[in-house]
């Protein structure tokens, strides 16, 4: 492929998101796509009206709004894991705009005059000649690929130090900051012994009343009410989605438009929903609530009995946060299952080999030739060739790899989560290693299935390997930037599903309610790997073709200013998971890091400089030092909470006189049967929210400055991370 190819491919990449970007400027201003792109708002009330004039012009406010946001107004709106996002893109952004100087002042002009050759335009000029395959063995320019290698590697290692310490620090003042919560106070217990004598509820108030006796509280039991309560919950949810589509039906007994029904009938199911049903049945699982955050923390932490299968207990999730149907699994099954989803997500990749050997296969045009040989003619022409070898791979890899995250995301359902947040981080780590193994590794040695499985035989053999593999896959993988990164931007502030979604609604169900609140929440376990992905692309390739950098530059930049918009307006923060995806971050780095120095060895080694080889041992084990020495100073804050936290916060509410109303409000706080009669439980949610200020902590200057005063918070967090 040449310099023509990638312009392109980056041509129809660039016209795509252009025109994509104007469309969505222009149909976020139309009221009937107010549910698509302001769900947010629309769940907060907080909208402007539109001049009938502006609606129609293309206009990019939006992106002045995204910049000029503050980290403080992610924090309120999106909670700490929307601003561990961010600060993965400022992350990002920061590392790549160093590496690309570097990389084009030292590393591209010795590459492309690595070797006497005939030089061509630089159109026409191959994409190899810009790599480090261009540099003759022997070369004494090869200091300049160890020194750019050394530059990356240190700036890396100091802001992932600062990144890390300021989501340490923020996360801390988190904790100390919110306002009480009554999911503070509980924990999860699982894997409640049955008796014949006693019920579960009666058998868990005789355990915690008989083991904490001065610090229990009260219990509330997780009932298993099967197949009828969930056909039930399906009826009432079906009923909610009819109901909105009865504005254009008669009254009486008219047909629905949609079903044939008469509207009497949905009135009489609306009715029969509320009926109460005494199919619920308890499990072995409850929620139990202790008088202090102290002893809630210690009774989740400590083994219960000398049967670690019994009286299993957890800190218990937000109420948003409660994946419900997981509860009522049995605890003995839950290694059978995280054994079965890891059999089955193994599998997954490996049969994914197949189309990924496919998509790479278009990108070598003599074996295309050979196995389609009516495609001769057309391959001769400049243009289509271009389109096949440079556009059409990443495409269709992009195509297949959107399924990877549904499958994932059931996959870690089926693994017993009992929160919604670990569920998606779960989903989010399986995503992340299968586009990592297939995009990186197989695409690498991609070829047949017998190739790549004796290629990873030896594993002694592998830097080798990788050094001759990957400069030459290097373009591959700026086309897959533009086709994947580009392209997924566009698609994303689109909103595609969304919009077609509430085009259905409105002409297919004929429903004109645009008071429906959105329901989206961030697809962390999709944006997370994509992200760290196209990092893993830059590290490894930066000193091996640095033209993939300023394309990963202008994604990252651009996806700061279009996650942040998504974050303002269209995303509801039901939960919060406490910035705990900024370790997953940090550990892929460190992993891009090592792999990207592990293949520096083995093309060094290729190219016979011991010098330089020799050089990069010792950053080796100094980026595994430092990996070793951040787990250690920071991530048992994303693990553990702190006692000396937990006590001052619980003597502060003691002070404040707060005890007693949390007291009041831990026994209706889980409600795992909402009806409309006790759709006042969720409206006390308005409570809870008050109490937690919308699942984000405030400001440091909003906190009680009688207990709690500045200087003291200060204190706490430096004996804490000091």
């Amino acid at each position: 492929m040449d310099i023509n190819g990638l312009l392109t491919s980056t041509g129809i990449n660039i016209g795509l998101c252009v025109g994509l970007f104007s469309l969505y400027s222009v149909l976020r201003k139309q009221p009937s796509n107010v549910n698509v792109y302001f769900g947010r708002r629309l769940a907060s009330r907080r909208l402007r009206h539109v001049d009938i004039l502006e609606r129609f012009v293309p206009s990019p406010t939006w992106v002045k709004k995204a910049w000029e946001t503050t980290q403080d107004d992610i924090l309120t709106i999106g909670g700490l894991d929307a601003v561990a996002f961010s600060r993965m893109l400022v992350f990002s952004i920061r590392m790549f705009s160093v590496a690309t100087v570097i990389c084009f002042v030292l590393v591209l002009p010795v590459n492309y005059h690595g070797r006497e050759r005939l030089y061509k335009n630089i159109p026409l000029e191959s994409l190899e000649a810009f790599t480090i395959e261009n540099v003759k063995q022997g070369s004494r320019w090869l200091w300049a690929h160890c020194l750019a290698l050394y530059i990356i590697t240190i700036t890396a290692c100091t802001l992932l130090y600062f990144e890390y310490r300021h989501l340490t620090d923020l996360r801390l003042i988190h904790i100390i900051g919110s306002a009480p919560n009554p999911s503070q106070f509980a924990i999860l217990v699982r894997g409640i012994p049955w008796s014949q004598e006693s019920t579960y509820c009666d058998t868990v108030k005789k355990f915690f009343s008989y083991y904490y006796e001065s610090t229990y509280l009260s219990h509330q039991m997780v009932y298993n009410s099967g197949v009828v309560q969930k056909l039930k919950d399906n009826a009432k949810h079906m009923c909610k989605v009819l109901s909105r589509s009865m504005t254009r039906c008669g009254h009486g007994f008219s047909h629905c438009c949609f079903c044939g029904g008469f509207k009497n009938s949905i009135d009489f199911a609306m009715r029969y929903n509320d009926i109460e049903t005494d199919s619920r049945k308890e499990s072995g699982t409850a929620f139990v609530y202790f008088k202090t955050r102290y002893a809630a923390y210690i009774a989740a932490q400590n083994l219960q009995t000398s049967h670690p299968m019994l009286w299993v207990t957890d800190l218990a999730p937000e109420p948003n946060d409660v994946y419900w149907s997981n509860l009522c699994i049995p605890y003995r099954q839950i290694w059978l299952r995280r054994i079965s989803t890891f059999g089955a997500a193994v599998t997954f990749m490996i049969v994914f080999i197949i189309p990924v050997t496919f998509a790479q296969g278009l990108t070598q045009l003599d074996k295309l030739e050979k196995m389609f040989p009516f495609l001769t003619r057309v391959l001769t022409q400049k243009f289509m060739n271009q389109l096949v070898t440079g556009y059409l791979p990443s495409v269709i890899l992009v195509l297949f790899l959107l399924a990877v995250p549904p499958v994932m995301m059931l996959l870690s359902t089926m693994e017993g989560h009992i929160s919604r947040s670990i569920r998606k981080k779960s989903a989010c780590l399986k995503v992340l290693f299968f586009t990592i193994w297939n995009v990186f590794f197989v695409n690498v040695f991609a070829g047949s299935v017998i190739s790549q499985l004796s290629v990873f035989a030896s594993v002694s053999e592998l830097p080798a390997q990788l050094a001759k593999a990957v400069p030459v896959q290097a373009t591959y993988f700026t086309t897959y930037v533009l086709s994947s990164g580009w392209a997924s931007l566009a698609c994303e502030i689109m909103q595609v599903c969304p919009l077609f979604y509430n085009l259905f609604r409105r002409y297919i169900l004929r429903s004109k309610d645009d008071s429906e609140e959105g329901t989206l929440t961030f697809p962390y376990h999709t944006e997370v790997p994509r992200v760290l992905l196209f990092g893993f692309l830059g590290f490894t390739c930066s000193i091996l073709a640095p033209l993939i950098l300023p394309f990963l530059l202008f994604y990252f930049s651009l996806a700061y200013l279009v996650y942040r918009n998504q974050i303002l307006n269209v995303y509801v923060t039901k939960y919060d998971g406490g910035g705990k995806l900024w370790p997953i971050a940090h550990n892929s780095v460190i992993f891009s890091l090592i792999v990207s120095q592990i293949i520096a060895l083995g093309v060094f080694g290729l190219k016979r400089s011991t010098v330089s080889s020799g050089f990069i041992i010792p950053l080796l084990i100094g980026t595994i030092l430092f990996h070793i020495y951040c787990n250690q100073r920071f991530h048992p804050a994303f693990k553990n909470l702190a006692t000396q936290v937990l006590i001052d916060m619980d003597r502060r509410d003691q002070h404040l006189g707060k005890m007693e109303e949390i007291y009041e409000q831990v026994h209706s706080f889980y409600c795992q049967f909402p009806t409309r009669s006790a759709s006042s439980s969720e409206r006390s949610a308005g409570s809870y929210r008050g109490m937690t200020s919308d699942h984000v902590s405030p400001a440091p200057e909003t906190l009680d400055a009688g207990l709690f005063p500045r200087n003291a918070r200060e204190t706490i967090i430096q004996n804490y991370l000091l």
